[in-house]
């Protein structure tokens, strides 16, 4: 019974034991990250200075992602020919030690806002490397026609772990301290260190993933292509708005309604929800002009953050358009990649989606840590509130220019 329950094309997927083993620990250490979510943010506010909290903040969360595009670069040549599981391993393995040694240094007394954000970037330095490492593996595992499948269960994973993480961290960041909190995500990587350690994989073909020169002609082949290099630049900048809305609110949360990490918990924790809700109505999306909804999403996106800008609207309001803004926000990265499936030229899809992925993974760390200056210099609630209206301006724009491109 069961067994009738999975849906036919997962069967074969979960039927991979190789398979069902990967999935726990990357389900152990997406939960990890889904707590250190709220605990970075809020160790660096109990760290830092009050005057200056809105930087050290966006620096700590910047750190926790940003040094991933760097180490990408600096270590293409030495990392491009490393097979995926020990790419996985290493960066497991850097994002435990540097984790770890947080609250080691908080416990000994030793932590100060420099050396946490130190901490911090050098945990992060191989993370891009871990993600391509774990995709890669996972094509190497499975053939053609379960990656689709698989790939989708690993980022469920990931989605419901921006639901469970947040309300899990929301909680003992009270009760237990965040430092110790950033200890367990630690753990969750050390797991995961050891599964992939002690996998025994089965005998496959190589895949090689797209390289530099891939990446550099996909570049040169969306400038020939004005409709998908607007798409990629509509998503650059949304996800680049994104980002400080990460550090404005847990400021808001502490500085603006003086509440506890709970309820910044409460926030992240609905978004996720709203987020896999929103990610669940693709299929009907799909049915729908996909370039008018995707511009949408954006000016929906922004309209959501807009009631954090006004002292009349309660938590409980903004509450709701948090979580109104992940159901909308959810559906876009499936949508943006769709259009790009649907109007690139087959043979060049690949290097198109290299591109894509590779300008993208400035976006939204670029944007945190310009949200550390504007959040000391504006406030949180100015912050999330220019955020949106910005937003707003910018699906906005590309609606307009969508209406004049199909009048001419």
């Amino acid at each position: 019974m069961p067994r009738r329950l999975v849906p036919a094309a997962y069967r074969p997927v979960l039927g991979n034991r190789v398979f069902r083993r990967l999935v726990l620990g990357f389900a152990v250490s997406y939960l990890g990250d889904g707590m250190s979510f709220v605990a970075v943010a809020w160790l660096a506010i109990e760290l830092a200075p009050p005057a200056a909290a809105g930087l050290w903040v966006g620096g700590a969360v910047a750190a926790y992602t940003l040094p991933g595009v760097a180490g990408a670069l600096v270590f293409a040549r030495r990392l491009r020919r490393v097979p995926a599981r020990r790419l996985l391993l290493a960066d497991s393995v850097v994002r435990g030690v540097f984790l770890g040694a947080v609250p080691l240094a908080w416990l000994a007394g030793l932590l100060t806002p420099a050396l946490y954000v130190v901490l911090l970037a050098v945990s992060s330095l191989l993370h891009a490397w871990g993600s391509a490492g774990k995709y890669t593996l996972l094509a190497e595992l499975l053939p053609d026609e379960q990656r689709l499948a698989a790939n989708t269960l690993v980022s469920s994973l990931n989605f419901a772990a921006t639901i469970a993480g947040p309300a899990i961290a929301g909680v003992l960041v009270t009760f237990v301290g965040s430092a110790l909190v950033l200890g367990l995500d630690a753990l969750t990587f050390v797991f995961l260190a050891v599964l992939v350690a002690r996998l025994r994989l089965p005998e496959s073909g190589h895949v090689s993933p797209v390289d530099k020169a891939a990446a550099r002609g996909g570049f040169g082949l969306l400038r020939t292509h004005p409709e998908l290099l607007g798409l990629l630049t509509l998503t650059w900048f949304f996800n680049f708005l994104y980002g400080p809305v990460e550090v404005a609110l847990p400021l808001h949360v502490t500085d603006d309604l003086h509440a506890p990490g709970t309820l910044l918990g409460v926030y992240w924790m609905l978004f996720g929800v709203g987020a896999v809700l929103g990610g669940l109505t693709v299929g009907a999306l799909r049915r729908l002009p996909l370039w008018p909804v995707t511009a949408g999403i954006v000016v929906g996106w922004g309209l959501a953050l807009l009631p954090f800008g006004f002292d009349v609207f309660g938590v409980p309001v903004t509450v709701a358009c948090f979580m109104l803004g992940g159901a909308i926000y959810g559906p876009f990265v499936a949508l943006s990649v769709t259009l790009m499936q649907a109007k690139s030229p087959p043979q060049h899809l690949a290097a198109m989606l290299a591109a894509r992925s590779a300008a993208l993974l400035t976006a939204s760390p670029l944007g945190t840590a310009l949200g550390g200056p504007l959040t000391a210099a504006l406030g949180p609630q100015a912050t999330l509130f220019g955020s949106g209206l910005v937003t707003v301006a910018l699906g906005a724009a590309a609606c307009v220019l969508l209406a004049l491109r199909r009048n001419r």
